[in-house]
C-alpha cells in the first residue's frame, strides 16, 4: 500500500494511539489483509513500538497478515449448526475450493474460516460469504452458493 496512502488513514483518526484498530481495519479493507512493512510504517508513522502494533493485528480474527481472498467465507461450527450438519459443509467447501480452514484459494478469489457462533441458529447450518447469511445449507447447495461468487 502506498504511504500516502496510510498517512490519509491515519490522518484521518488523528494519529492517536486508541484509534490502533480502527487504522489497522482501514488498511485491511483496502489491502485486503496487513502486510509487514505496512505495519512497520505505520509504528514510525504513529510512534508506536511494532510490538504493540503487530500484538492488535494479531489478537484480532479480523484483522489478517496473510493475504484474504475478495470473498470471505465464514463456516458456522457452533453447536446448532454442528448438529445440523456444519461440518460436512464445511468438509464439501473444502474440497470444492481445494484449501484448508485457514486458507486462501490461489486465485485469491476465497478465503474459508470457521467460526463458533454466527447468531443465526434457527437457520443451521450457516455460511456468512462477504457479511451475507446462506442458510439452511446442504452439501447439494455448496456449488451453487460458490457459483453465484465466481
Amino acid at each position: 500500500m502506498e504511504a500516502s496512502k496510510i498517512d490519509r488513514i491515519v490522518r484521518q483518526y488523528g494519529a492517536r494511539e486508541s484509534a490502533i484498530l480502527a487504522i489497522l481495519q482501514d488498511i485491511q479493507a483496502e489491502e485486503k489483509y496487513l502486510p509487514r512493512e505496512t505495519l512497520e510504517y505505520v509504528s514510525q508513522k504513529m510512534r508506536i513500538p511494532m510490538v504493540h502494533v503487530f500484538r492488535i493485528a494479531t489478537f484480532y480474527n479480523a484483522l489478517s497478515l496473510k493475504p484474504r481472498g475478495r470473498h470471505k467465507i465464514d463456516v458456522c461450527l457452533g453447536t446448532a449448526c454442528h448438529v445440523r450438519g456444519g461440518d460436512k459443509i464445511l468438509d464439501k467447501l473444502e474440497r470444492d475450493l481445494g484449501i484448508s480452514v485457514g486458507e486462501t484459494t490461489k486465485d485469491k478469489r476465497f478465503t474459508l474460516e470457521s467460526v463458533h457462533c454466527v447468531g443465526c441458529c434457527s437457520l443451521g447450518p450457516v455460511a456468512v460469504i462477504d457479511g451475507d447469511v446462506h442458510g439452511r445449507l446442504s452439501q447439494e447447495k455448496v456449488p451453487g452458493l460458490l457459483k453465484d461468487f465466481k
